[in-house]
C-alpha cells in the first residue's frame, strides 16, 4: 500500500490549493490530497465530511483531524514512518493538529513530504527542521499489507 500510495500521491502533485477540495488536478487542501489517494489505493471514502472553515483548528479546539486518522488508518511511531506513510501536523503546541500529508522520502539526503502548500498547489518539498518539530503523528494506510 505505501509504494500504491506515494505513486498516486506523486500524481497530485500540481493540483491547485482549494479549500475542502479533492479532485485531482482541479484543487485539494492537505486532507483533499489524502482523501484522493484513499480513492485511488483503498477504495471509496469510508465517512462523508461535513463543511469545514480554513481555521477550524483554532476554532474548534478538538482534534478532529487526528481522532478521524486513528478511525481509518494504521497508527505507526512517527520516527518509523517510510515513503507512502501519512503524517500529521500539530502547526503550534496549542492547538490540535491541522496539517497532513505523505512522506515521500526519508533520505539521504533529505526527508520529503507531499502535501498541498496553502495558496499554492499540491507539491513535493524537503521537509526539514521546522516541519519534524511540528510532525505529531504518523499512520500506515489499511490492506493486505501496509508493506507494499
Amino acid at each position: 500500500m505505501r509504494t500504491a500510495a506515494l505513486v498516486a500521491a506523486r500524481g497530485w502533485v500540481g493540483t491547485p490549493y482549494r479549500h475542502q477540495a479533492s479532485l485531482k488536478g482541479e484543487g485539494a487542501d492537505c486532507l483533499g490530497l489524502i482523501r484522493g489517494v484513499w480513492r485511488e489505493v483503498v477504495g471509496p471514502e469510508p465517512e462523508t465530511l461535513p463543511p469545514y472553515s480554513p481555521d477550524w483548528a483554532e476554532a474548534g479546539g478538538a482534534e478532529t483531524l487526528l481522532m478521524a486518522a486513528r478511525r481509518w488508518l494504521i497508527e505507526i511511531e512517527p520516527e518509523a514512518a517510510r515513503p507512502g506513510d501519512v503524517l500529521l501536523f500539530r502547526m503550534r503546541a496549542d492547538v490540535p493538529i491541522k496539517h497532513c500529508g505523505i512522506l515521500s522520502a526519508v533520505g539521504p539526503p533529505e526527508p520529503r513530504l507531499i502535501h498541498a502548500y496553502w495558496g499554492r498547489s499540491v507539491v513535493e518539498s524537503w521537509m526539514g527542521d521546522w516541519w519534524l518539530r511540528k510532525r505529531a503523528a504518523a499512520f500506515t494506510w489499511p490492506g493486505p499489507t501496509s508493506e507494499t
